[in-house]
């Protein structure tokens, strides 16, 4: 059963203010949304200047509209991430909902009609659940899990228009499947196990969509006196640097994603930060997402809006437009052939 809400927004005066990061170039932060108990997954879609996000643990979907400043949310029943638009029709919605992959049909004001189950992962840890994914340049999904019993019973699958019924296992096993994109020239594949302090590379065949020669690009244990926390979300921006955001340290840092350089850290007010995205009408404002789960009063008292998603301006770099998932034709018809995106 899924519900629709819709509130408006009045942007806030920037909350955090950070130094320059050249002697000419200055950033500030806003917060866009009310707190969830763990924001996660943005992603931008560019053909109606619409944000999406989830809140995990309370089942929502959330859509913000750019340039109406509204934001509309449904209900699904279970825990949700990540949600991506469709190549398809821009309402057509493919998420992970508790182990499944899911279609839900919605325009940010009329009632989802039916939440659709396309498959079902982890057969063999049954208390999993899907924590992210993306799409990549051909329209596939790529999506992983993450389980309540243990460490290492995640794994990180690639979900076809022709593998529905038993989507490829790409890497396994993960502790907890997180951030992942891809480089300009769809080469190089990013990957982030949460349950480890690092970002690791693979090279990525565009043709077969295999991923092979794993390297360590990014470690938090290289860099414990200019950052701390775990990589956990990440994006990545026109010149192949990675934003990574790092959970329990209250940033997201960029890094070069050739030899791993720290080039800037973005810090926020809460140290829960789990994920970025690029968005805006020139895909030059940075989206985060953010959690308070496990904050004791205490730390809730000292850190403005846990929970909540920001904006970041004047950064002096842009993304590049985000892929969209093209495995169903429609709500209720499989795809025949793939689109050109």
């Amino acid at each position: 059963m899924a519900t629709t809400v819709i509130t408006f927004l009045t942007l806030l005066a920037p909350i955090w203010s950070l130094q320059p990061l050249t002697p000419t170039q200055y950033h500030g932060i806003y917060q866009l949304s009310d707190p969830a108990i763990k924001a996660d997954c943005p992603i931008w879609d560019y053909r109606n200047n619409i944000l999406y996000f989830v809140s995990i643990y309370e089942g929502e979907i959330h859509r913000y509209d750019f340039f109406k400043q509204e934001f509309s949310s449904i209900f699904l029943d279970g825990e949700v991430a990540p949600v991506i638009p469709s190549v398809r029709d821009s309402n057509l919605l493919i998420v992970g909902l508790n182990r499944s992959v899911a279609a839900v049909e919605w325009d940010g004001v009329s009632e989802p009609s039916e939440t659709r189950i396309l498959t079902t992962l982890a057969p063999d840890f049954p208390t999993s659940r899907v924590n992210d994914g993306k799409a990549d340049k051909e329209g596939n999904l790529w999506i992983g899990t993450t389980s309540y019993e243990g460490p290492n019973e995640g794994i990180l699958y690639q979900v076809t228009c022709e593998n529905l019924d038993s989507p490829r296992i790409e890497i396994a096993p993960v502790n907890i499947s997180n951030g992942l994109t891809w480089n300009a020239a769809n080469d190089k594949f990013f990957y982030i196990d949460a349950g480890s302090t690092q970002v690791v590379e693979y090279s990525y065949n565009d043709e077969t969509g295999e991923i092979s020669n794993r390297r360590v690009v990014f470690d938090v244990n290289d860099h414990t006196e200019q950052v701390i926390g775990s990589p956990h979300g990440m994006t990545i921006d026109e010149d192949d640097n990675l934003w990574v955001a790092l959970y329990g340290g209250g940033a997201v840092v960029r890094v070069n994603s050739s030899n791993g350089d720290i080039l800037n850290i973005v810090s926020f007010p809460t140290l829960g930060v789990t994920s970025a995205t690029w968005g805006g009408p020139y895909l030059d404002m940075l989206y985060v997402t953010s959690s308070r789960i496990s904050l004791t009063n205490e730390q809730k008292l000292g850190q403005p809006a846990p929970g909540t998603v920001f904006f970041v301006v004047g950064l002096g770099t842009k993304g590049r437009p985000a892929y969209f998932v093209d495995i169903l034709d429609s709500i209720d018809k499989e795809c025949e052939k793939k689109m050109h995106i």
